[in-house]
């Protein structure tokens, strides 16, 4: 039925399927003999065995999707992760998805490929507007796409970051619509920023005609995230919306799944991929699903959302024993941010020196954010950068409640931030009566001469 199964197999079960997938490739025939460039041959029988034998890869030189007439298992195999992965993306929420294909990038070249297809149906379009965020690999993607990003600065609302929608319209007017190639907004990301407002951002690409690329890097595994791209397809305009399979499905990095609602754009972004793509990422993320089932992901997103309000609760309690704050972000599902004013005030290397005593304590993804840091990625030069803004009022920690996430990992992440906070502070007062004493002795010292 193409459909994601409900119970998980076992992996008997799953391998003796991928014995019989390989057995369909030209290259396991018995007698078989090739005579061109690209047979599937391979001199190690590690590499042949880790890859279950499917050895072709998918596709065919012209389209990434075709299917391949010596490797009927390999096609198979893609067509089959393409049609449980479209299965897995309803299940999350946007249940109008008409099309999907996993392509073997992450995210940001995945999002270069969605900009290079558009580039063929807006030739005199340069510009991509792009909501900010700080993350370098979707900014890139619009630059190794041959595009200038136009760069909407976020709205300070309480807390958070919010799509400034009036910016993002003004910019429209003074570009020229034809002049845009697309909005390229964002929906999982780190707080304080929250996702985009989808549903506004779709009406006006529509009102505009404008193309609509949504990062949905991490968002499968949020009902927020998805809700929003279901909204902003309902009510207005979204072309395509790409994911990462590693954040979302616990598959190693190097490969994403590009989704939309019109069949016929999905299928033109898979004939721009040139040449055949490796197999693996579909393998890994097949070998997955078929593992977990539907009642398996959905229980890995329950739990994802319960350990969500468990480390919002607990954190809160930790900000509050070191005068900081949990910032108020309600709009972000997966990521939130601790305040770290204090810590920022007593001394200026303080909080840079929080995050690699946490990284050092093996506490691997916290991000913690100093006030008024500048990068210069491609020539352009951010302000503040990581904290989505040029003047964020505080410096803070993020930390995020992704999928797989456990308990475990919660309770160790603050009994040792709780041990790095107490540390600093601390060095702090010692420096502090050390400067003291030190200040008291120079004055003396005048007094006397």
């Amino acid at each position: 039925k193409g459909k994601c199964p409900e119970d998980g197999w076992d992996e008997s079960t799953i391998e003796l399927f991928l014995h019989e997938l390989a057995i369909m490739d030209s290259n396991n025939f018995l007698g078989n003999c090739g005579v061109g460039e690209r047979e599937g041959r391979v001199a190690s029988g590690l590499v042949a065995r880790r890859h279950y034998r499917l050895i072709h890869g998918i596709g065919r030189s012209g389209d990434i999707s075709a299917v391949q007439p010596k490797a009927a298992g390999s096609s198979l195999l893609n067509k089959l992760t393409n049609s449980v992965v479209l299965d897995i993306i309803k299940l999350a929420g946007v249940r109008s998805v008409a099309n999907c294909f996993v392509v073997p990038m992450a995210t940001g070249m995945s999002l270069t490929l969605c900009f290079l297809t558009l580039r063929h149906k807006r030739p005199k379009a340069k510009y991509i507007i792009w909501p900010r965020i700080d993350q370098k690999s979707c900014f890139k993607s619009m630059i190794t796409a041959g595009f200038e990003p136009v760069v909407i600065e976020n709205v300070l609302e309480g807390d958070e970051l919010r799509t400034d929608l009036e910016a993002v319209e003004a910019k429209i007017k003074a570009l020229g619509a034809e002049n845009i190639l697309c909005v390229h907004s964002t929906t999982s990301c780190f707080a304080p920023r929250v996702p985009d407002r989808l549903e506004e951002l779709a009406v006006i690409c529509a009102n505009y005609d404008i193309p609509h690329i949504v990062n949905n890097a991490y968002g499968v595994q949020s009902s927020k995230c998805m809700h929003l791209i279901q909204q902003g397809a309902r009510v207005g305009r979204i072309d395509a919306f790409v994911q990462s399979l590693d954040k979302n499905f616990m598959v190693p990095v190097g490969g994403a799944i590009i989704a939309g609602f019109n069949e016929s754009f999905i299928q033109e972004i898979s004939k721009m991929y040139p040449g055949r793509a490796s197999a693996s990422p579909s393998l890994d993320v097949l070998i997955t699903l078929l593992s977990l089932g539907t009642s398996g992901y959905k229980k890995l997103l329950k739990e994802r959302k319960e350990m969500f309000s468990y480390l919002s609760s607990e954190l809160k309690k930790l900000a509050d024993s070191h005068n900081e704050r949990l910032l108020d972000t309600p709009h972000n599902p997966i990521s939130l941010a601790m305040s770290l004013k204090n810590l920022d005030e007593s001394s200026d290397a303080a909080v840079t020196q929080l995050g690699s005593m946490l990284f050092t304590r093996q506490v691997s993804g916290a991000r913690v954010v100093p006030c008024g840091s500048v990068q210069t990625v491609n020539n352009y030069t951010f302000k503040g950068f990581m904290s989505h803004a040029n003047d964020y009022p505080c410096a803070y920690l993020n930390a995020a409640s992704a999928i797989g996430i456990k308990k475990q990992d919660v309770d160790v992440f603050l009994k040792r931030l709780d041990k790095c906070l107490k540390t600093l502070r601390k060095e702090a007062k010692e420096e502090k009566s050390i400067n003291e004493i030190s200040d008291s002795n120079a004055a003396t010292e005048q007094l006397e001469d």
